[in-house]
């Protein structure tokens, strides 16, 4: 018997752990895999990229019925293992109502305001690096970044001039990365193989480093890997959690706690939801609105690689961000979205994503002369685009929106390029990391378990409570209401420092 279980250990579970460890409760993280080793593979592009060394196995469905392996990290930190720590707050704008190409973005019940002291929070406890003022659509904050912005490397440093000439405004790009995680003697570290590899320098910002490990120094804050939930259970009324199934090592277990947050992704949350469902609950747990796995949202992506008519040797490019059209304007009607560095390619990556190489160059001339950018564009809730489960495997029905929008940010990053006379040949890479972008990729999942103050129309309230049962909680990307145009884990983890303070002062005592 627990008095909590958190279900997951990613940017959300992780982040409640360690803002729940000291209430002093009995807490257990379940977690369905394991911490993912530490060892020379874990820089190696061909195990990561094309070996898909560290992906989830499973098998999901497409709106067609045809199976999929997704890019899933079923391990202790989750996503944030792989992901690029590019920590972003949203924009004040993205929390009300935004007319775009494709369609409408709703407004969500809460404002930026009630989330601005936990994103400085979550910026302090992913040790973000930036420059507070330097992107000209962040909120505006008194408090610097908790560490400085890293430095471009030279080329990057040109190609932010050029752009800067060109009437741009490239910012310095929010990143988590912990630098001294010794109390003394620290080695220099030099950043390089960082997007969609685990760092095995450990010096990543991600939710098991920064979040979990911190918790588990509590003796209160317990964890179970190698567990998968299969189900929850309620009560006879129907209105609240009284038993969580799992699986491990082949058998069946009942964990019981007094309250239960579920953590588990934006996805599998909402698969975990459908799959508890029960005479009482025909269509699943928390989802008397219709609206579990619905409006499932992972932005419109592109990762472009621009071949620079010099050597590129950059380590680390992933330094800058330009945000001139994430808001109608600048000719244009609506927002197209925004655009980032992304880390730089190799041979391994690019020959995996282009079939033959670039007129002129060979795959690893490719690779030296690489500058890689990555676009997004805002994803539109559709109640269509879902997540459901069928014979107990997943299906993600999923049709692109507001493309328009998308199409126009790709134009003008080429034409920005073009002007600066530096770029040869431009490589829209329809794989990325030998993953497609589209639904095989869900690294900005959200969504699927809408925050609303109508219980008809959404899955929990504006403390992540879930309307329909007293104790669960469900903090991950699915209580996005909006997409927004950043990377969402900034937005997930800040949430995770709200919600847990008010379980803590408001749940708890009470």
């Amino acid at each position: 018997m627990y008095d909590i279980i958190i279900i997951g250990s990613g940017a959300g579970g992780a982040t409640m752990a360690y803002q729940l460890a000291d209430s002093g409760k009995k807490i257990l993280v379940v977690e369905r895999g394991d911490y993912v080793p530490v060892e020379k593979e874990n820089w190696d592009s061909v195990e990561v990229f094309q070996k898909n060394r560290y992906t989830t196995t499973d098998q999901w469905l497409d709106k067609h019925n045809k199976p999929f392996r997704p890019g899933m990290h079923y391990n202790v930190g989750g996503n944030t293992k792989f992901y690029g720590a590019a920590l972003f707050r949203l924009r004040e704008e993205d929390f009300k109502e935004i007319e775009h190409y494709g369609g409408t973005s709703p407004a969500w019940p809460i404002q930026y305001e009630d989330l601005k002291t936990y994103y400085l929070q979550a910026e302090k406890l992913f040790y973000v690096h930036g420059k507070r003022g330097s992107d000209p659509t962040e909120p505006f904050d008194e408090a610097p970044y908790p560490y400085p912005a890293l430095p471009h490397e030279p080329r990057i440093q040109e190609v932010v001039d050029q752009l800067s000439d060109y009437g741009w405004h490239p910012f310095e790009l929010p990143v988590g990365v912990n630098f001294e995680p010794h109390a003394s003697a620290n080695a220099p570290y030099t950043l390089d193989r960082f997007d969609g590899f685990p760092d095995a320098a450990e010096r990543k910002g991600d939710a098991h480093l920064c979040s979990l490990a911190k918790a588990l120094e509590h003796p209160n804050v317990e964890l179970m890997t190698n567990t998968k939930v299969l189900r929850l259970n309620t009560n006879e009324a129907g209105d609240a959690i009284t038993e969580v199934i799992v699986e491990q090592d082949g058998e069946t277990k009942t964990l019981t706690a007094e309250l239960v947050v579920l953590s588990a992704g934006a996805i599998n949350s909402a698969a975990l939801l459908l799959e508890s469902k029960s005479e009482k609950f025909p269509n699943g747990l928390a989802n008397s609105s219709d609206q579990v796995g619905r409006n499932y949202m992972f932005h419109q992506n592109s990762a472009l690689v621009a071949l620079y008519t010099e050597p590129n040797p950059t380590k680390f490019g992933k330094t800058f961000g330009v945000n001139d059209f994430y808001h109608a304007g600048k000719g244009y009607e609506y927002p197209l979205g925004h655009i980032q560095m992304l880390g730089k390619s190799d041979e391994h990556q690019i020959k995996a994503d282009s079939p033959v190489p670039a007129p002129g160059f060979t795959f690893e001339l490719m690779a030296k002369h690489a500058v890689d950018f990555w676009l997004t564009s805002e994803d539109l809730p559709d109640p269509e685009n879902r997540v459901t489960v069928e014979n107990g495997q997943i299906k993600i029905s999923y049709t692109p929106n507001n493309q328009k929008g998308h199409s126009y940010l790709k134009e003008e990053l080429i034409k920005a390029l073009k002007a600066s006379g530096k770029f040869d040949s431009f490589l829209f890479k329809g794989i990325y990391f030998s993953k497609g972008m589209d639904i095989v990729s869900p690294a900005h999942q959200n969504g699927t378990t809408r925050m609303g103050t109508d219980p008809a129309t959404s899955v929990v309230d504006t403390y992540c409570k879930a309307h329909d049962l007293n104790n669960l909680y469900i903090v991950d990307g699915g209580f996005f209401v909006s997409s927004g145009a950043v990377n969402p884990a900034l937005t997930i983890i800040a949430m995770a420092l709200r919600v847990g303070e008010h379980i803590k002062n408001n749940v708890l005592n009470s």
